[in-house]
């Protein structure tokens, strides 16, 4: 029977002995497990990285080259016939060289005056940056699955405790009915009544034990443990005022403002390529030249060292360049409004949470205290019922009406968590796992 399935599940579940994991835990344990949050430490690691190169590049650069080359047919050059005395506009071609070339050198560089490549190392510091502000909104955004589940499994939790106690009520008012049928003082179908309602809690329970086992499973795997891993959470909801919450930029606005900042210092680097640059390079080395030809064969080196400074200025790119710089002004002034529309909306959000969560609070102190005289005017009933001063319609009017109760406290509970969650968001201070 339906009673009996639900006389297993409640078994199995009170033989299950775990410890207890607050919210906390769950998050630390997150921290540690979870593989996205992993993923995004790495990409933390990589922007660094990628900082240092670009440090690198400042770093005088040393090449060895090393070349060989063999003519089978050495390259010809065309001399004017008028050096040997010959007519003016008439030309011979003559060859150069000799068929073996061998050079062997090292090669030196430095930047002395790079303004973009300055400013190149400010952006990588501050992509550097906009990685740990990323890794942040990944937390807040697990840290807020994870709540929202564990505030789930919490409420669930009290749905079952209220159907276990309405299931004891029921099945104590069943005894008493039938107890009152054998004594030919209630009718056949007031026990079908009963034992209607005692089929219906027990589905219920049996429904929201499955749900909550589900809840789990995907609070398990948010937090990075094993689903065959049993865990018991904290059933006490705590219900913090306003004043308990501390405030801070939520990471959506800290990385719009970390995103206006990259623009405009890659404004800054667009503007700095139109400045000169300018560049130290050396080459010392040497260079062979053989002839294979007997008796005249030879292989001779010769040294060779150059020092030397490269000047560069960009006098015109086809405004390329300008196109840029207007393109990144609009980007520039598109995010900032962005942020100011983000602030806007949180301040917004932030005041109709606010709201709501004073409501809800309200509402659970009434609803207590609605729980509590329901739950009083159901036990008077079941006395007139013995006394046969009430009827069973009474009893189960009474009985609808805790449960309503019941149900009005959930729902108040619900939009308390959701309020609640919300304002920890917005105000950016879900990390903190208060």
């Amino acid at each position: 029977s339906l009673i009996g399935v639900w006389l297993f599940l409640t078994m199995l579940h009170n033989q299950a002995i775990g410890q207890v994991w607050s919210l906390t835990k769950c998050l630390d344990t997150a921290q540690l497990n979870n593989k996205q949050l992993a993923i995004s430490r790495s990409n933390i690691i990589i922007s660094e990285q990628k900082q240092e190169e670009v440090k690198a590049s400042l770093i005088p650069k040393v090449a060895m080259n090393g070349d060989y080359k063999y003519y089978t047919n050495l390259p010809y050059q065309l001399m004017p016939s008028s050096i040997f005395g010959g007519p003016v506009g008439q030309f011979k071609e003559a060859q150069f060289g000799v068929p073996t070339n061998i050079n062997a050198n090292i090669q030196f560089s430095m930047p002395i005056f790079n303004a973009v490549l300055y400013n190149t190392m400010s952006t990588a510091k501050i992509v550097t940056e906009f990685s740990k502000l990323q890794y942040q909104k990944n937390e807040d955004q697990l840290f807020y699955d994870i709540t929202n589940l564990y505030y789930n499994a919490q409420i669930l939790k009290q749905q079952v405790k209220f159907l276990d106690a309405n299931l004891i009520n029921s099945n104590i008012l069943l005894k008493n009915i039938q107890l009152l049928h054998e004594q030919l003082l209630a009718k056949n179908s007031d026990v079908s009544k009963v034992q209607l309602q005692v089929s219906q809690l027990a589905i219920a329970k049996i429904n929201i034990v499955n749900k909550y086992e589900q809840v789990l499973n995907m609070l398990k795997f948010s937090i990075g443990i094993s689903l065959d891993r049993f865990i018991e959470i904290d059933t006490a909801i705590l219900f913090q005022s306003i004043n308990d919450i501390s405030y801070s930029n939520s990471a959506d606005i800290k990385l719009a403002k970390k995103q206006f900042e990259l623009l405009n210092n890659e404004l800054t680097t667009l503007k700095y390529s139109k400045l000169p640059t300018l560049a130290l390079y050396g080459t010392y080395g040497t260079t062979g030249f053989g002839y294979n030809v007997k008796p005249n064969d030879f292989l001779k080196f010769f040294p060779i060292g150059i020092v030397g400074v490269q000047f560069t200025y960009p006098i015109f790119n086809g405004t390329i360049t300008n196109r840029k710089i207007s393109q990144k002004k609009l980007d520039i002034k598109n995010s900032q409004l962005q942020i100011g529309l983000a602030e806007s909306q949180n301040e917004m959000q932030s005041k109709n949470a606010v709201i709501q969560k004073s409501v809800t609070l309200r509402l659970i102190e009434s609803n207590n205290e609605q729980i509590e005289q329901a739950q009083k005017i159901y036990n008077q009933s079941v006395i007139q019922l013995k006394e046969g001063i009430a009827n069973l319609t009474e009893l189960l009017l009474a009985d609808n009406a805790l449960r309503e109760a019941q149900n009005n406290y959930l729902t108040s509970s619900i939009d308390y968590m959701k309020a609640d969650l919300e304002l920890k968001k917005i105000k950016g201070n879900i990390s903190t796992k208060k």
